[in-house]
């Protein structure tokens, strides 16, 4: 198994830590006038989603985790479960509610998605930064409100809603930001 330095740390780093797997969330060097260097680590438990803080000293090492990020592609909804095939291998995974959260907002038939695998199994599905997603319920805009600020809710063809600007109508697909779950654009059709 390989193994990590403190000086390999770093945001993003998957490492191992009494046999579950963490992700370092948030890492800070700090030198101290007198004595060693450390490493003032945020991680965050792949598995549970429970969060853990440590401090290590320069020289200190952690093992590596053993997990696997692959690119799927959703297929359907089996239930309370969502199914994605890794187009590759053709595998298919089975992904429990609990560990895709919100995703469902940004799903449509063949998104692609990253999958981290560990033993096997999904621990964590994200969807890709930005989706085009079509309007399928929209008000109409205000008359006169011609402000850029004014928004109002719009559900697209997934069942989300979402704040966009006046101007959007029905039929319109729309680019939405993953990340913040916000409005990005317009997208021509």
């Amino acid at each position: 198994m390989a193994t990590y330095n403190t000086s390999d740390f770093r945001k993003g780093l998957k490492v191992q830590i009494d046999g579950e797997p963490y992700l370092i969330t948030e890492m800070n060097f700090v030198k101290p006038g007198k004595g060693n260097a450390m490493y003032k680590c945020k991680m965050k438990n792949l598995v549970r989603g429970t969060t853990l803080d440590r401090t290590y000293k320069g020289g200190d090492s952690l093992e590596a985790a053993d997990v696997e990020t692959t690119t799927v592609q959703f297929l359907y909804r089996q239930g309370q479960d969502y199914v994605f095939m890794d187009g590759t291998t053709f595998e298919q995974y089975e992904v429990p509610n609990e560990v895709a959260g919100d995703i469902w907002k940004y799903l449509k038939d063949g998104t692609e998605c990253s999958m981290t695998l560990y033993n096997g199994a999904a621990i964590t599905v994200e969807p890709p930064q930005h989706v085009q997603l079509e309007v399928t319920e929209c008000g109409p805009g205000t008359k006169g409100d011609t402000a850029t600020n004014v928004t109002k809710p719009a559900m697209v063809e997934t069942g989300a809603e979402f704040n966009v600007p006046g101007f959007i109508k029905e039929g319109n697909i729309i680019k939405i930001n993953t990340l913040n779950n916000e409005y990005v654009e317009r997208v021509n059709n």
